[in-house]
């Protein structure tokens, strides 16, 4: 059985596919991803948040069972916490139905920690390269900080699941506490430039009519690629 008869993946949209009745879900439009081998029904669940239960048991209907979890980043929209006043479920209530570890990347391990109170031993910390088998199913981790500073994106069998580090449509934002626009810079135009333009590019949220598109067009299309050095790109977004 080759990879692509094996490889689970789903996008799913938060306020739609899960978490139809909360507000915040529909407003904030999160994707999560389940990345598994069909094969061992095995899967990792990329950034739950809003309705954890409600996430494994989709990945049950699929006979799939949860291994672990992916974070792209630390923001409570992405692993839970609290923003804007409010409690946002995640990786902490998800841990409480099953026993799995967190992948991050290093930088931002006792960020995930302060935000979610998931202890140490929950978290496995990364470096950028670093890969993870589901199964048969190998998943690397690229560290792409800009939007926090410990921000990753994960490449699996031509699909990049990027978080927050890149939309179809702009990037994520550089004027948050741990953000650095010259980071970015180097995020997207040195650390993902390995990655093909045929490869599928699956942003963090839907911003735009398109939930995914090839890395070719994202490149032709969107604004963050149109400066031409550093220097244009800061003077565009640093400001």
């Amino acid at each position: 059985m080759d990879v692509d008869d094996r490889l689970y993946f789903r996008q799913l949209l938060s306020g739609r596919d899960f978490a139809a009745g909360d507000g915040l879900a529909r407003q904030m439009v999160n994707f999560v991803y389940a990345v598994g081998d069909r094969h061992t029904g095995q899967a990792v669940l990329v950034d739950p948040a809003y309705d954890t239960y409600g996430l494994l048991d989709l990945l049950e209907a699929d006979g799939m069972t949860c291994t672990g979890v992916l974070a792209t980043h630390y923001h409570p929209d992405h692993v839970g916490g609290q923003m804007m006043g409010i409690s946002i479920e995640g990786i902490g209530r998800l841990l409480e139905r099953v026993s799995v570890p967190i992948h991050v990347q290093a930088e931002e391990a006792d960020l995930v920690k302060r935000v979610t109170g998931v202890d140490d031993d929950c978290l496995v910390s990364h470096v950028s390269g670093d890969v993870v088998t589901v199964g048969a199913i190998a998943v690397e981790l690229i560290a792409t900080p800009g939007h926090t500073p410990g921000s990753q994106c994960f490449l699996v069998d031509g699909r990049l699941v990027a978080g927050d580090t890149l939309f179809l449509e702009g990037c994520g934002r550089m004027d948050l506490p741990g953000s650095d626009p010259a980071q970015m810079y180097e995020s997207l135009t040195t650390r993902l430039a390995r990655v093909p333009d045929d490869a599928v590019l699956y942003p963090g949220h839907r911003y735009s009519l398109e939930s995914s598109a090839t890395m070719g067009v994202t490149r032709e299309r969107n604004y963050v690629f149109r400066p031409t050095s550093r220097e244009q790109w800061l003077a565009a977004f640093a400001g």
